[in-house]
């Protein structure tokens, strides 16, 4: 049992742990370091997956290790968010959605017997298909919600900060970052709308399975 805490990928999920904690730890006195430490975390998201399937150290644990490290780094931002930002209250929505969407879809599979949350092959909506089944897709999305949500972060000042005014200003910025914003933005949308599909699609296993069970 020991060796599954110390295979390579989970390993790399506490060093994960460790970062996020001393990066906001140090969020609102170093807002560049907080962006670093939090952006080679979520690298590091990808690198235990590689690491997973090249030495077949995949496991369940690591499987909830990620997952959870994942929601309460991305929860813990948004509620940082929330604080800057006028309507604050956007961002404390993305965050139930975020959190129940993936809730829902670790539930549903567990009830359904599958392996992992990511298996989707019977699903009948072609976007949770794509997202899932294509890899380099579903990275571009989870990249640009991330990256959106530290330019965010990076434009905010300490008091607060309209969310509109601020996305005005990044569109004035040099064409990189206007550039670099515009494609985030257009990912992160697709992201919401594959949420709200996988809670829906998951909410509605669970309720087939009730109807089975009844029977």
């Amino acid at each position: 049992m020991t060796s599954v805490y110390l295979y390579i990928p989970n390993i790399i999920g506490y060093f994960r742990i460790i970062i996020n904690f001393i990066a906001f730890a140090v969020c609102y006195s170093n807002k560049a370091l907080f962006a670093i430490l939090y952006f080679i975390s979520f690298v590091l998201d990808g690198v235990d997956g590689w690491f997973a399937r090249k030495f077949n150290q995949a496991s369940t644990f690591g499987a909830v290790l990620d997952m959870v490290t994942d929601r309460v780094s991305t929860a813990c931002l948004l509620a940082l968010l929330s604080q800057f930002y006028r309507p604050g209250l956007i961002f404390l929505i993305l965050l139930g959605l975020d959190i129940t969407s993936h809730w829902f879809q670790m539930y549903s599979s567990f009830l359904s017997g599958k392996t992992s949350h990511k298996d989707v092959k019977h699903t009948g909506n072609w976007l949770l298909k794509l997202y899932y089944g294509y890899r380099p897709f579903m990275a571009f999305c989870c990249v640009s919600c991330e990256v959106l949500y530290i330019i965010l972060f990076l434009f905010a000042n300490e008091k607060s900060t309209s969310l509109l005014s601020v996305c005005r200003g990044i569109l004035n910025q040099s064409p990189l970052i206007v550039l670099v914003f515009i494609s985030t933005l257009v990912g992160w949308a697709v992201k919401q709308v594959t949420n709200v599909i996988q809670m829906k699609t998951a909410a509605d296993a669970c309720v087939v399975y009730d109807l089975k069970r009844s029977k």
